[in-house]
C-alpha cells in the first residue's frame, strides 16, 4: 500500500508539471453551423457587448460589424477596411485586444515568403473609434510595433492578472511554444516588444494557437487551437494565475471537437454558455456553440 501511495503521489506531480491540472466536467458542442458571405477567411471574432466583429483576410484585411439578435447575427451594413491610402496594411488580422476603457491592438501575421513558412508578427494600435467612424485606417493608425519577443505569430487578447489589464498573446508553431502577457502602456510606446519592460509575465503552452479568448468572471483563457497543424478543433481552457505562477500552462479542461476537420480560427462567448466559432472555411465558417461548465 505504501508502494501505491508513493506511485500515486509521483503520478500526480507529473501531470502538474506537464501542466494537467483537474479535468473538471466542462464540454463545447457545436448547435448550429451557418455560412458568412464576404470574409474572405475568417480570422477571428471580437465581442464587444451586444456588438460582434467578424473579422478576416478577404482582398484586404477587413471587419465587419454584426448585432446578436435572437440567437443570431444581423449584419449592421458597416465594413472596416484596414487599409492606408487604399493600400492593404493589416492583411491578416489575428486578434483583436478590446476591453472598452484601454487602447485597442490588432495583431498581423506577414508572410515572408511564398511558401508560406516565414511570417512576420506585428501588433497595430490603432484610434478603434476613428476607424469604426471613417471605415478605413487612414488617420487611425496610433503605432506599428514588431513583436519580435514572439516565437511564431501574434494573436492579442486582453486579460486581467490580478489588479491589472495585460495584452496576451500565444505563438501558433509546433514547438517552443508561449502564452506572453504584455503590459499595454509600454506596448503603445515601444517599437518591438523586447524593448525592456514590455514583456511581463509568459508560460509555456502547447502547439498551433489560433487564438485567445479572456472568460473574466472565471479566470480561464480559453486557448483556440487546432489538434494538427492548421485542422482539427481544439479549446483548452486554462487557469492564467495558475499558469503565470508555474510558467507552463496549468489546463483545467482541453475539448476537441472531432466533427470538424477544418481550421478553427477564433471563438468567443456570448454569456456563461452560447458562443461563436469561426474558421477559414468557406462554407460553414460561423458557428454556434453551447459551453456546459
Amino acid at each position: 500500500m505504501k508502494n501505491i501511495t508513493i506511485a500515486f503521489a509521483l503520478f500526480t506531480a507529473v501531470l502538474l508539471t506537464a501542466g494537467f491540472v483537474s479535468q473538471h466536467n466542462i464540454d463545447t458542442l457545436i448547435t448550429r453551423e451557418t455560412t458568412v458571405d464576404s470574409l474572405g477567411a475568417c480570422q477571428g471574432v471580437s465581442r464587444q457587448g451586444n456588438r460582434i466583429f467578424l473579422y478576416g483576410d478577404r482582398e484586404v484585411g477587413i471587419i465587419r460589424e454584426y448585432r446578436w439578435q435572437q440567437d443570431s447575427l444581423v449584419y449592421l451594413g458597416k465594413e472596416y477596411r484596414l487599409t492606408v491610402n487604399d493600400q492593404d496594411v493589416i492583411g491578416h488580422p489575428t486578434g483583436i485586444a478590446f476591453n472598452g476603457s484601454n487602447k485597442v491592438f490588432i495583431g498581423n501575421s506577414i508572410r515572408l515568403n511564398k511558401e508560406g513558412t516565414q511570417w512576420k508578427a506585428v501588433i497595430y494600435q490603432v484610434n478603434w473609434p476613428g476607424l469604426q467612424k471613417t471605415g478605413t485606417l487612414d488617420g487611425n493608425l496610433i503605432s506599428t510595433i514588431d513583436d519580435d519577443a514572439c516565437i511564431q505569430g501574434t494573436r492579442p487578447e486582453y486579460v486581467k492578472y490580478g489588479d491589472k489589464w495585460y495584452v496576451a498573446t500565444a505563438d501558433y508553431g509546433d514547438k517552443g511554444n508561449e502564452v506572453r502577457l504584455y503590459d499595454p502602456e509600454k506596448l503603445a510606446n515601444c517599437s518591438k516588444t523586447s524593448e525592456p519592460g514590455v514583456l511581463y509575465k509568459k508560460f509555456t503552452c502547447t502547439p498551433w494557437v489560433q487564438n485567445l479568448h479572456w472568460v473574466a468572471d472565471k479566470g480561464v483563457l480559453i486557448l483556440i487551437q487546432n489538434q494538427v497543424e492548421g485542422r482539427r478543433w481544439r479549446l483548452t481552457f486554462v487557469d492564467l494565475k495558475k499558469s503565470v505562477k508555474m510558467g507552463t500552462m496549468q489546463v483545467i479542461k482541453q475539448v476537441d471537437i472531432n466533427t470538424r476537420m477544418d481550421e478553427l480560427e477564433g471563438f468567443t462567448l456570448l454569456n456563461a454558455g452560447k458562443g461563436i466559432a469561426v474558421t477559414s472555411s468557406r462554407s460553414k465558417n460561423v458557428n454556434y456553440t453551447l459551453t456546459n461548465w
